[in-house]
């Protein structure tokens, strides 16, 4: 189940949480011994959350095992003449197999929380009876571990210390404590550190493939979790029309083709190569029947105006186009092609964020104080109903100046801004905006 989670990046089992290291007062060896201390101080916990983990590695390769052989067709009896006449013993043996299949699954969660009594009972006797015994079974068991450990500095502390450099003090403390051996190519254990403004967490990833990574992608571009979350605030339904037209790689139409797959999709990119890598991972996916490809300006879509449902899409980040007219004529053409009432998503960077609402601010009319009237903020949720008001009043003091308004007009127009969500995408952050298309452009 927990590998079904769609916008979910990696799943952790926490071994420790505290708050974040004082840099600015300390010096760089007190900082490094008090990274030491997360594991010396408490190496009860780290061996808890270890065995933990082990038992559900077992658990998930048993399941495993019962889904390939379940997979596995029984072979049919035919007659002389070729007719199938193992019907009925292919049903007997389906039945069969789903209650043998029901019983040990639920043996399995029985004795999977039943093993922590056990343990708990046999290690404490072992404890009383036979301290030195005991102890040399567990220092065997977990001297065969190996392990890597995989760090992220933000905030402060970023600014003090590498990665790397707090990677290896957390190695070499884990060698001492525990004798494990470190490899970091192909670990037992991996260990991931993360330290911030906020907090200092160490935990163990639940799976060893992250989530995001989607057996289904060939040529990786967006990261799938980010395209799935964007795709499911979209109002996506059945019989729609959704289009990306900057669709790269295609990872959005994917993840919502999955998701929704009675839709009618198309994603349009000027660039050859792109459109090639797209092309790929439809055919992986077994969606090429499902996605219409374009290769087209998404400045001249060759689409009616008001004809598109949804469109979803991830911006680029001012590397290929630039924040004032390329943008603003990338949003009017998409403008053009959603139909009133439609749900437009979009990716944005923090540079497309602030250039996009200084153009919102400054169509905005000024009072007699000389400050703006009204405070429209792309993170701010305006309701429709009450976007109209502020419509009227852009449009009144429109008559007055009708040129210079005409050149300070937001670049989205009638596109009125619902939701905003700030997500992470390592090393940058950007912004999932949702917005509703709330009348048809004056012409």
């Amino acid at each position: 189940m927990l590998k079904k989670l769609k916008s979910a990046e990696r799943l952790f089992l926490l071994i420790k949480k505290q708050l974040p290291f004082n840099v600015s007062s300390v010096s760089k060896g007190k900082i490094f011994s008090e990274v030491q201390r997360l594991i010396s101080d408490d190496p009860e916990s780290w061996l808890n959350v270890i065995s933990f983990w082990k038992n559900l590695l077992e658990l998930d390769a048993k399941k495993e095992k019962l889904s390939q052989r379940d997979a596995n067709p029984q072979k049919m009896k035919t007659g002389k003449n070729g007719t199938i006449i193992g019907t009925k013993l292919k049903i007997e043996q389906m039945q069969e197999t789903e209650e043998n299949r029901e019983c040990q699954l639920e043996k399995q969660i029985k004795e999977t929380l039943e093993q922590g009594d056990s343990l708990t009972k046999r290690e404490k006797f072992q404890e009383e009876e036979f301290p030195n015994v005991a102890k040399a079974a567990d220092t065997h068991n977990e001297n065969n571990l190996t392990f890597r450990v995989s760090c992220r500095c933000s905030g402060a502390i970023a600014k003090t210390f590498t990665a790397q450099e707090i990677g290896r003090i957390v190695g070499i403390a884990l060698m001492k404590q525990f004798g494990w051996k470190a490899d970091l190519r192909n670990p037992t254990l991996e260990i991931f550190i993360h330290l911030s403004d906020i907090y200092s967490v160490v935990g163990i990833p639940v799976f060893r493939v992250p989530l995001a990574s989607r057996a289904y992608i060939r040529t990786t571009g967006l990261r799938s979790t980010i395209a799935w979350a964007m795709a499911s605030i979209a109002e996506i339904k059945a019989g729609m029309f959704v289009l990306d037209p900057m669709c790269g790689f295609g990872t959005i139409l994917l993840e919502a083709a999955k998701e929704w797959p009675d839709v009618y999709y198309v994603g349009a990119d000027v660039s050859a190569s792109q459109l090639l890598g797209a092309c790929d991972n439809l055919t992986a996916a077994g969606l090429k029947d499902k996605i219409e490809l374009l290769k087209v300006s998404v400045i001249e879509l060759p689409l009616p105006s008001e004809s598109v449902d949804v469109i979803i899409s991830d911006i680029p980040f001012g590397k290929k186009f630039k924040l004032g007219k390329d943008i603003r004529s990338i949003l009017q053409e998409m403008e053009r092609v959603l139909h009133v009432g439609g749900t437009a998503v979009l990716l944005l960077s923090e540079a497309h964020h602030k250039h996009l609402k200084d153009c919102e601010r400054s169509c905005i009319p000024m009072n007699s104080k000389g400050r703006h009237a009204d405070e429209l903020g792309i993170e701010k949720c305006v309701p429709p109903e009450e976007n109209t008001s502020i419509s009227k009043t852009v449009s009144s003091s429109l008559e007055s100046n009708n040129q210079e308004c005409l050149d300070k007009m937001p670049p989205f127009g009638s596109l009125v801004p619902m939701e905003c969500y700030k997500v992470s995408l390592g090393k940058t952050d950007a912004f999932i905006y949702k917005y509703k298309k709330s009348h048809a452009p004056r012409l």
